[in-house]
C-alpha cells in the first residue's frame, strides 16, 4: 500500500511541476511532447483543433504512456500509464479543466474566445494515472525530427561577418 502511495505522489509532483510531458498514445510508434496542466489528479490536455497541439492515438477509453521530464535538467524523472478520458463540452469537469488550461495557453490567436473555439473544434482530455510507475528505459529514446513545414536556417549572407566586425571595432 505505501509503495502505491509513493508512486502516486511522485507522479503528481513531477507532472505538476513540468510544463511539458511526453505522451505515447496506443498504436503510436513514438511519444510526442505536449503541454498540459495538472488538475484534480490528472494531466489535462487540449488539442486536435486549428492552432492547437495534435493528440494522435489518444482516444476516449484508451491507454497512454506518459514520461515526465525534470524542469531544470530536462532528464526523465518518471513514466506512468494513463487512462484517456475525453471531457464533453459544457460539463462541470470540462469547465473546470478548461479554466485551468486557459491560464496556461500561450499566444492564443483568439484570446478570451478560445474556450468557445475549444468547445466547437477541439478535444479536452484527462490523462488519469492507473497506478504504479513504469520502469525508465536504459538507452536513449532519441529519434530523427518529424517532418514539418517549418524552415531551417539558411547560409548567412557573405557581408554579414564584416558588418558585425565593424560594429565591434567602433565600441
Amino acid at each position: 500500500m505505501t509503495r502505491e502511495l509513493l508512486d502516486r505522489a511522485l507522479i503528481e509532483e513531477a507532472t505538476k511541476k513540468s510544463g511539458l510531458i511526453w505522451v505515447r498514445g496506443s498504436g503510436e510508434p513514438a511519444a510526442r511532447a505536449l503541454w498540459h496542466v495538472w488538475h484534480e489528479g490528472a494531466a489535462c490536455l487540449v488539442g486536435d483543433g486549428p492552432g492547437e497541439q495534435p493528440l494522435p492515438g489518444l482516444t476516449d477509453g484508451s491507454s497512454a504512456e506518459v514520461t515526465v521530464r525534470s524542469k531544470d535538467k530536462g532528464g526523465r524523472l518518471v513514466s506512468w500509464t494513463a487512462r484517456v478520458v475525453q471531457l464533453p463540452p459544457g460539463t462541470e469537469a470540462w469547465d473546470a479543466s478548461v479554466a485551468e488550461l486557459k491560464g496556461k495557453r500561450l499566444n492564443a490567436p483568439d484570446g478570451e474566445a478560445m474556450t468557445e473555439r475549444w468547445a466547437r473544434e477541439c478535444r479536452v482530455l484527462r490523462l488519469e494515472p492507473t497506478g504504479a510507475t513504469v520502469p525508465l528505459p536504459e538507452g536513449t529514446l532519441a529519434e530523427a525530427p518529424r517532418p514539418s513545414p517549418a524552415t531551417t536556417r539558411r547560409e548567412i549572407p557573405a557581408g554579414l561577418p564584416r558588418l558585425l566586425l565593424k560594429r565591434r571595432r567602433r565600441k
